[in-house]
């Protein structure tokens, strides 16, 4: 099974991914940038040593070698640490070395078509920076050649990199944070469309979205949502008209049929084959009358038009009518029905005495038509939880289980082993139906070839209001 991921964890983690990616290239731009600064820096403070000297080599022109490269030297050790030399074009150090860490620095190679160079190496375990420049003085090539040490920009370098590093966790925490904040921002006049949208059912498509004057995309959804509604209620109140005009102008018919097909019955000049057929239309518009009176009973029950007498009701006599009423039945089919009602309060409720009569029927029907021969039906009243609750169960041939969610649908029928047994697949849904109005908490447990149990629990009658009357 795919797991599915909100739109908003989504778009937070789109926001963080989006934002570290911003800071790691604007992170990595300031480091190549504090980089390219670093070593341009270094290449202006040779670049400016290098200069001086060959100022100072070419404006001590008369002087003799020795004296040149006295002046070489001491300015060598003066502005960089010794680390200077100048060869000619040949290789050779045209001045001794003016310290020992020139004369053992690993200067890089010197030729004739030798241009300018910055270098980086490295001695000893540490970085330098090497810069080669041609000049020539007196009519001779020669190559100056200064170092300087990286290690300060390398440290500077390295403390940028692991502040970036360190700042990765609070980087991430702000991006998530912010991408959530933000993505419950955006998403949440979703959530207030699917709230609206989850409580308009069948009974209430009249109810429309809520509708936010954004301009947005928002808008439009809620927009076509309500004008999807409109469509559906006006389709579904043509079907719902369409079911009440059909089963209230076919009652006429069939009423006139059974009543043509039962006198013809009485005639005794009737043959046989006739009485057998007449006998089988009086039987079959029985059965279409039985389906078209509960068709009428829903399409009233959606278009709200019935009639509820609504009075206090004692459930105790209530369950000991529908008991009375199903023994002879069940000792018909070789049941063994029994009734028990606990406590001695009277079970009274605010409610519809006729319909809750078939409630109650309804479910002891279907426990008697799917019990087998020997079975036992138990019909009980009880008290749990302060409320009146009726029990009905049988040790039948049970409900599968991926069935029960859908017993309450119209022409709904089981597996093919319950649908050998008549029934019009409205039953359940009417007493679906009668349990809503009442406020009822309507429970269904079962197992193959084991049983059902159905309980029926109302509330008290402080807390009962009969809904839609």
């Amino acid at each position: 099974m795919v797991r599915r991921i909100s739109i908003s964890l989504r778009m937070t983690m789109w926001f963080g991914c989006i934002f570290f990616a911003g800071w790691l290239a604007f992170g990595s731009a300031m480091w190549f940038s504090l980089k390219h600064t670093l070593t341009n820096e270094r290449y202006q403070t040779l670049s400016r040593r290098i200069n001086r000297l060959e100022d100072l080599l070419n404006r001590n022109s008369k002087e003799s070698h020795a004296d040149k490269a006295q002046d070489f030297s001491d300015f060598a050790n003066a502005t960089g640490n010794g680390l200077s030399e100048v060869f000619y074009a040949n290789g050779t150090r045209a001045f001794p070395s003016p310290s020992l860490s020139a004369r053992s620095f690993p200067w890089p190679s010197i030729s004739s078509s030798t241009s300018e160079q910055f270098l980086h190496l490295r001695s000893s375990g540490q970085g330098y920076w090497v810069l080669v420049r041609p000049f020539t003085a007196q009519g001779q090539s020669l190559f100056v050649l200064a170092a300087a040490p990286s290690a300060g920009s390398e440290l500077l370098l390295q403390r940028f990199l692991s502040g970036l590093l360190a700042s990765v966790p609070i980087v991430l925490l702000i991006a998530s944070c912010g991408g959530y904040f933000i993505s419950r921002k955006a998403l949440q006049p979703v959530g207030q469309i699917i709230t609206a949208a989850h409580s308009i059912s069948i009974r209430n498509l009249s109810e429309r979205l809520p509708i936010s004057n954004t301009g947005d995309e928002l808008q439009r959804l809620a927009e076509t949502c309500n004008e999807m509604f409109g469509r559906l209620e006006g389709s579904v109140n043509q079907i719902k008209q369409f079911t009440a005009d059909a089963s209230h102008e076919l009652r006429g018919p069939l009423s006139f049929t059974r009543t043509v097909a039962e006198v013809a019955l009485r005639n005794p000049g009737v043959d046989r084959d006739s009485q057998q057929a007449f006998s089988d239309i009086v039987e079959e518009v029985a059965k279409a009358s039985v389906v078209l009176n509960d068709l009428l009973t829903l399409a009233r029950a959606d278009a709200e038009r019935f009639d509820m007498v609504v009075a206090p009701v004692n459930l105790s006599e209530l369950v000991q009518e529908s008991y009375e009423r199903a023994l002879p039945i069940a000792r018909e089919r070789q049941h063994i029905l029994s009734i028990s009602v606990r406590s001695e309060a009277q079970h009274q409720i605010l409610g519809d005495f006729d319909s809750l009569r078939r409630l109650i029927w309804i479910f002891l029907d279907n426990a008697m038509k799917y019990t087998l021969a020997g079975g036992t039906i138990k019909i009980g009243l009880e008290d749990v939880n302060g409320c009146s609750a009726i029990t009905i169960a049988d040790n039948g041939l049970g409900i599968p289980e991926e069935d029960i969610p859908y017993i309450f649908d119209r022409f709904f029928r089981a597996d093919p082993s319950r649908s050998l047994v008549d029934g019009s697949g409205l039953g359940l849904a009417i007493a679906k139906w009668i349990a809503d109005m009442h406020r009822a908490t309507l429970n269904i447990s079962s197992t193959i070839n084991v049983g059902t149990t159905v309980r029926v629990a109302f509330p008290e009658v402080s807390d009962l209001r009969i809904s839609g009357i």
